[in-house]
Formats: structure tokens, C-alpha cells, sequence
């Protein structure tokens, strides 16, 4: 049997039929848009957040045909780059030769924009000049104005939504708080990956998001329908893939999606018609290699200290207690404020993840791969 194109996707969303289970997460977010509730969607890098947006996106089509708009603010480092990226945004869900597309054009000539078009990607490019702050403050409340009277309901997802603690305004949630709160047809996800900052926006008592939101953290895929997915997806192109093996794929990634995606998309390259346990060490070591360029570049950038901390985490797999005397005297950390310390920048620098569960907190190497490959080496 010839093979199809890969099924397992590292990035981006293609179909419902390439992406894995999070129904319960999808019907959480739908009830909450047809409840009028506003969401804070919380989870790991690289555990498939943009994919479940996206998803949701489908299931709002599919059931309502309700408008969805995403906008990832990662790269943005102040306010008038957040009103560019929403304004970008808008215009590529409602294309200028779509009639609310034409009418978007219209009303966004008010605000003096200099338009174009990546020459690569195609997507619409807008440039807008203010004259003062209020101009600015002016034009974001015009684009949440101009969506919530559209007739319809509209989901705004706004990924990496963390990133507005860092811009130079400082009423920036007080701002975004007073524009979207009293709006009737739009609802928002508010998503992010730094999870202390995300709680602490919205539910700090004395910042502005407080209690505005209902929280969504988004875990592991459950191992048995991730095992399904796996295992349907390899057999649609002839390949068999052995329980051990199978069991080898979601242990060594720890089921955290983009590994484990990463893992049987080699295997699906490398595979015939059988995938054996060999096999996966094989394909294990192979994306190893492929990475170390990038394990180089984290021992450059890393103390001594900090590098050797990561080692530790690494050989451990998961630590309950980082300043207990055991684990420090075992990698002869020094005392249990070095570990504090070095913890704290680790955290800072997403190098090191915070698991919290109902009866503790424990932590681990955030880059999977670093972690096998630190465990490995060292």
C-alpha cells in the first residue's frame, strides 16, 4: 500500500481526522460561547493549544456558523502592535472581496491605514499612524465596535495573551478589561502558555481581569484514545505497529503532543509495514541527533550551575521537592537556596516545567527532548 501523506502533524491544523480526542475541552469551550462566558485557556507549550482553537473553530462552523477570529500576539511588544495584529487578523477571516470584508475596509479607512500584502505568505499586511494615545485607544475600541455589530455572535481568540504584561502602557488591562466587557456579541478565549502570569491576570483580585473568565487548563491527551489515534493512523497506510512499541512512543514523549506527534511522525517516515520497539530506539536516537545543535546553543546561553540543575532534573525525570537535602547532596547542588535560585531563573527561561496536581507540584525538563538527551549524555 502506497502511504499517504504524514498524518502526524507538527504543526498547525489541517481536519478533524488528523487531530486526537480533546472533545471534552472543545465542549467546554462551546458551552462557555453559547452561555456567554469568557475563556482563559491555560497549557504547556507545545501541548496543542493553537490546534484546539482551531479545532473549535471547525466545531463552530460546523454547528453554527459562528464567526471565530484568531490572533497570536506572541510578537508583540506594545499596543499599537496588538490593534496591528487584531487588525490583521480580522481582515484575513473576512477577505476584501467578501461583503463584510468590504465593509471592514470601509470602516478601517477612517483610521488612515497604510495596507498591503506579504509577498511571501499573502497574508494582509496594516500599518496605522497615530497622532497621540487616545488615537490608539480610539482605534482598538472601534475594532471590537465594528465586530460586536455585525448581527452575530463572534469568538476572538487571542493566543499567548500573557504577553500584554510586558508592553510599556500600563493601563493595558485596565484598557482591554473596559472595551470588552460590556460587549454583547463577542466572546473571547484568552490563551497562554506562561501559566503563573495567566492566573495571576486573571485572578489577582486587584488587577482588572479579575474573576472575568472561567479557567480551562489543558492537559494530556488520555493515553488510550491517544493510543487509538496513533494506531488507526498508522494502519490507514498498511503499518502495524506493536504494542510495546506503541507503549515505548508515549513513554519516552511522555504524551506531551508535539513529542510524541514528533515521534511517530519519524516513525511513519522510517516504517515499511511494521513498527518493532528497535525501530522506535531508532527513530529515538535520530531526533536526538537532529536537536543537539539546539542542546548546544541552551549550554551556551546557561551557567554552569543552571546546566548542571537541568541534568539532575533529567536523570531524575520528575522532581516533587527541589530543595530537598537528598536530591541536592545526590548532584551536589550546594544548599537548598542555590536550588531556589537556580529554579527560579530556570522557570523564568521556560527551561524548566511546573506540573501542579490536586495533591502536589512537581517539576521536570520542559524541552522533552533536552531531557532524553541530557539523561542520555550525561
Amino acid at each position: 500500500m502506497k502511504k499517504k501523506n504524514n498524518p502526524f502533524l507538527l504543526k498547525g491544523y489541517v481536519s478533524r481526522e488528523l487531530f486526537c480526542d480533546r472533545e471534552k475541552e472543545v465542549e467546554q469551550l462551546y458551552t462557555n460561547v453559547l452561555n456567554g462566558i469568557d475563556t482563559t485557556l491555560i497549557s504547556a507549550r507545545r501541548m496543542g493549544k493553537t490546534g484546539l482553537i482551531f479545532r473549535f473553530f471547525d466545531h463552530l462552523r460546523e454547528h453554527d456558523d459562528i464567526k471565530s477570529i484568531y490572533v497570536d500576539i506572541f510578537s508583540s511588544r506594545n499596543l499599537d502592535e496588538f490593534i496591528k495584529l487584531l487588525a490583521e487578523a480580522i481582515l484575513l477571516e473576512f477577505p476584501e472581496k467578501t461583503p463584510l470584508g468590504k465593509q471592514f475596509l470601509e470602516f478601517i479607512k477612517g483610521f488612515r491605514p497604510l495596507m498591503g500584502y506579504d509577498p511571501l505568505s499573502g497574508q494582509p499586511q496594516i500599518q496605522i499612524n497615530y497622532q497621540s494615545a487616545q488615537e490608539k485607544e480610539y482605534t482598538l475600541q472601534g475594532l471590537f465596535s465594528f465586530l460586536d455589530n455585525q448581527g452575530g455572535p463572534v469568538v476572538i481568540a487571542i493566543d499567548e495573551f500573557q504577553q500584554i504584561s510586558d508592553y510599556p502602557e500600563k493601563n493595558i488591562e485596565a484598557l482591554l478589561r473596559t472595551y470588552t466587557q460590556n460587549l454583547k456579541n463577542i466572546r473571547f478565549i484568552f490563551c497562554g502558555s506562561r501559566k503563573a502570569m495567566m492566573i495571576n491576570i486573571f485572578s489577582n483580585v486587584k488587577r482588572p481581569f479579575f474573576s472575568a473568565t472561567q479557567f480551562l487548563l489543558l492537559e494530556k491527551i488520555d493515553t488510550e484514545a491517544y493510543s487509538l489515534f496513533i494506531r488507526n493512523k498508522f494502519a490507514e497506510s498498511g503499518i502495524e505497529i506493536s504494542d510495546e512499541a506503541l507503549t515505548m512512543v508515549l513513554d519516552w514523549s511522555l504524551v506531551h503532543t508535539f513529542y510524541t506527534q514528533s515521534l511517530c511522525n519519524m516513525l511513519y517516515y522510517m516504517a515499511d509495514h511494521t513498527i518493532t520497539i528497535d525501530l522506535v530506539k531508532l527513530a529515538c536516537v535520530e531526533l536526538l541527533k537532529r536537536n543537539e545543535p539546539v542542546f548546544y546553543q541552551y549550554r551556551q546561553l546557561l551557567t554552569s550551575a543552571q546546566w548542571n540543575f537541568l541534568i539532575a532534573i533529567a536523570k531524575e525525570g520528575e522532581v516533587k521537592q527541589l530543595t530537598a537535602q537528598k536530591f541536592i547532596s545526590r548532584y551536589e547542588i550546594g544548599t537548598p537556596a542555590n536550588a531556589r535560585r537556580i529554579s527560579r531563573s530556570l522557570l523564568d527561561k521556560e527551561l524548566l516545567l511546573e506540573i501542579s496536581r490536586k495533591k502536589e507540584t512537581s517539576y521536570r525538563v520542559y524541552d522533552v527532548f533536552l531531557s532524553r538527551w541530557l539523561e542520555n549524555e550525561y
